[in-house]
């Protein structure tokens, strides 16, 4: 691990309440990465993946534990500070691309960037959309490119931040074979090209060995951690 942490995660532990009592969906989880550092999380489905990814993403606040994002503390913070954090921080690529239809590619590429408030970066997104295969497609809306080409847009949004850290949730997980490799050719180019911090789930072992370091959960809890 490189001298800078990038992500810092500490007994983390996230309960629901329910009719039949507290469920812990998450129990205890620790680990810390540095920069430029790789990560997995796989285990079956219901374990407590994309929790933990929230959770570390600050999209969701913990029930106990902590978490520290480029040194800064979240899991304290209200919603619109996590945001705050988060947009200066953090990519994300979802399993379902979440672009904004009514935007063009270019569009939602620019995203990040008018929700700080810049502007001025049209060829920075443009760069970026011809860095993952679209430079032709910036003009096109959502629902007229394919699933793979929704996705390495959703990438290339994701970079238009400069993050730290990439979280991506099951990034393979609607694509194809082809497009899927692809795609994983995308990440881990633009991860080493930027020296980002990666942190994905996925159900794919294969894409998980191309980590660092695989972290594998069964109901809530670390069963192994493989490559610290």
């Amino acid at each position: 691990m490189s001298e800078q942490t990038m992500l810092k995660v500490e007994r983390l532990t996230k309960t629901y309440p329910t009719a039949g009592g507290p469920l812990t969906v998450l129990h205890e989880v620790s680990f810390a990465l540095g920069a430029g550092d790789s990560l997995a999380i796989v285990g079956p489905s219901g374990s407590g993946k994309t929790t933990l990814l929230g959770l570390c993403a600050g999209l969701d606040r913990p029930s106990g534990g902590s978490v520290a994002l480029a040194g800064e503390r979240i899991d304290g913070l209200g919603e619109d500070e996590r945001a705050r954090v988060r947009n200066r921080h953090v990519g994300f690529v979802f399993q379902n691309f979440q672009l904004v239809p009514t935007l063009t590619a270019l569009e939602n590429v620019l995203v990040p960037v008018e929700l700080r408030g810049e502007s001025g970066r049209e060829a920075e997104a443009r760069a970026l959309l011809a860095r993952v295969g679209l430079g032709e497609r910036c003009d096109h809306y959502p629902v007229q490119l394919s699933g793979g080409e929704q996705q390495r847009t959703a990438l290339a949004r994701a970079f238009m931040n400069s993050p730290k850290i990439l979280f991506c949730d099951e990034p393979t997980g609607n694509l194809d074979g082809d497009t899927a490799a692809a795609m994983v050719e995308l990440i881990f180019g633009l991860n080493r090209e930027r020296g980002t911090t990666l942190v994905l789930v996925t159900h794919d072992l294969e894409l998980a060995k191309k980590c660092g370091r695989v972290i594998r959960l069964k109901s809530g809890a670390v069963v192994s951690d493989e490559g610290k």
